[in-house]
């Protein structure tokens, strides 16, 4: 077998298994996610994943008490897109460190803004300030999953990557488990606010147990410095304005969309004026035409997450204020869902390398829409609350085939000195595709709730936007390529031996 060119030499050279030439020689015991060299990294990415999965699950459960309690039904939906355009930025900002250095600097900077959010958001006297706080809490956010993604792009070798995408996806199956009944609990024994503030000690907790672990991954290894205005700090530094100008663009399409002013339509032109360009030079050349390959496995994250978090988030509101039924069952929902998208992700892992990440994507798009169109049935009183639970887990396995299968992808397609540039471009449609998508959604709720209608016209149109970005994206897999199409990535993900 051949050097492969694809992996870092830090990378080929830590890798147990892999001799000093970068020529494999054969897997050994020790070749594992949880072997010495690997062992603490592993587990610190786990924890921190599961810091966040547990807000994220929390705060989608409780929503609709702290709406009744704070009032605001118009900021409803800048609660989620608020926090994912803060992660937007705190991604871009991120990946600029990364690439200039080390891991630990942006770990540290994006764990304290996120525990110092949680903190404002726990006494936050209005909805207002309770959207400030999760912007907060999303610019530190955004430092966690680039961190993640370098560190397993640095520090193991490719055949290991499925694996650990996978344990990822785990990590959020006891946050899924006890995390949103606990906070459903919670908030109507006690008070929403504890949702928050309860998180603080475990946060501290887990960053003094991760920071170590994220020290000892060094940097990717360069061919050849670069020192012209080509090179990675200079392109690094011209990303964050970019970043800023696409948060203000998707600020003012969401404003817009939300009719926030008299002239609604003219934000969502500039929104759409500013923002595209900036989307398009922060993210592979060809994205936005879903250019064959990598550029369109970035574009298809954001279609993913779109149509996905588009319906996610008002999920308890179709159970609790629509149909009546305790805080409980939306975690019960969510539970469902977490449990399936983590499945769904090891059934990938485990057969992405014979079957095809295009296969995979094809199938995960159209679970996702028949997922979210059999949760909106419960939208009609007869239909029982427990269809709602089978379907939203339905929703969630389609995410569990289909997520992980773009990471690979990228990191497979993105050259080693490009890494923190191409990750943060995958996050960046992710993030933003998340933050249109709940934003478009708590638009047309509260659209429909100035109006004076029902509420099921606004969650059957928040719904309904989710199926046709869902199909749009299933109609687009193809632009994946026919090598990913037909399983022809041959180190994509080969069997791990740990």
């Amino acid at each position: 077998m051949t050097d492969r060119p694809d992996l870092p030499r830090t990378t080929r050279d830590r890798a147990p298994g892999i001799a000093a030439d970068g020529v494999p020689h054969g897997p050994r015991e020790s070749d594992s996610l949880w072997s010495p060299d690997r062992r603490a990294l592993t587990i610190g990415l786990v924890l921190n994943v599961t810091i966040v999965a547990s807000e994220a699950l929390a705060v989608s459960t409780i929503m609709p008490i702290v709406a009744r309690d704070l009032g605001g039904i118009d900021l409803y939906g800048w609660v989620f897109s608020g926090f994912f355009l803060g992660n937007l930025l705190g991604i871009v900002i991120a990946g600029m460190m990364i690439d200039r250095g080390g891991l630990a600097r942006p770990f540290i900077l994006g764990i304290g803004l996120f525990a110092i959010g949680l903190l404002i958001g726990g006494i936050a006297p209005s909805m207002a300030v309770l959207v400030a706080a999760r912007v907060l809490q999303g610019l530190g956010a955004g430092a966690i999953p680039a961190v993640a993604y370098v560190s397993i792009a640095r520090a193991m070798p490719e055949h290991l990557r499925p694996r650990m995408f996978a344990i990822l996806s785990t990590a959020w199956v006891l946050p899924g488990v006890i995390g949103p009944t606990l906070a459903a609990f919670v908030g109507e024994t006690w008070h929403w606010r504890l949702v928050f503030i309860g998180l603080l000690p475990i946060i501290a907790v887990a960053a003094w147990l991760t920071l170590p672990s994220i020290r000892a991954v060094g940097p990717a290894a360069l061919a050849t410095p670069q020192r012209d205005e080509t090179s990675q700090p200079n392109a690094a530094r011209r990303r964050l304005p970019l970043a800023i100008v696409l948060v203000v663009g998707a600020g003012l399409v969401v404003s817009g969309l939300s009719n926030v002013s008299s002239i609604p339509l003219v934000l969502i032109a500039a929104g759409v004026l500013i923002g595209v360009p900036a989307f398009a030079r922060l993210t592979p050349p060809g994205t936005i035409r879903a250019a064959t390959g990598l550029p369109a496995a970035v574009l298809l994250r954001g279609f993913l997450t779109f149509a996905f978090f588009c319906a996610d988030v008002y999920v308890p509101l179709a159970i609790q204020d629509w149909r009546g039924a305790p805080a409980l069952l939306s975690g019960v929902v969510y539970t469902a869902a977490t449990l399936t998208w983590t499945a769904g992700a090891w059934i990938q892992a485990h057969n992405v390398a014979r079957i095809g990440p295009g296969r995979f994507l094809v199938a995960g798009f159209a679970t996702l829409v028949l997922g979210i169109v059999g949760f909106a049935t419960i939208l009609s009183p007869d239909v029982p609350l427990v269809v709602g639970v089978l379907m939203w887990g339905v929703a969630g396995f389609g995410m569990g085939l289909s997520y992980s299968t773009l990471s690979l992808v990228v990191l497979r397609e993105a050259a080693p000195e490009q890494q923190g540039a191409a990750t943060a471009g995958l996050q960046l449609s992710d993030v933003l595709g998340t933050a249109l998508g709940t934003g478009v959604g708590g638009a047309l709720i509260a659209f429909g709730a100035r109006a004076g209608e029902p509420a099921w016209i606004g969650l059957g149109a928040t719904f309904g936007i989710a199926i046709v970005v869902a199909i749009v994206g299933l109609g687009l897999t193809p632009r994946l390529g026919r090598r990913a199409s037909r399983g022809e990535l041959p180190a994509l993900a080969e069997p791990a031996t740990g």
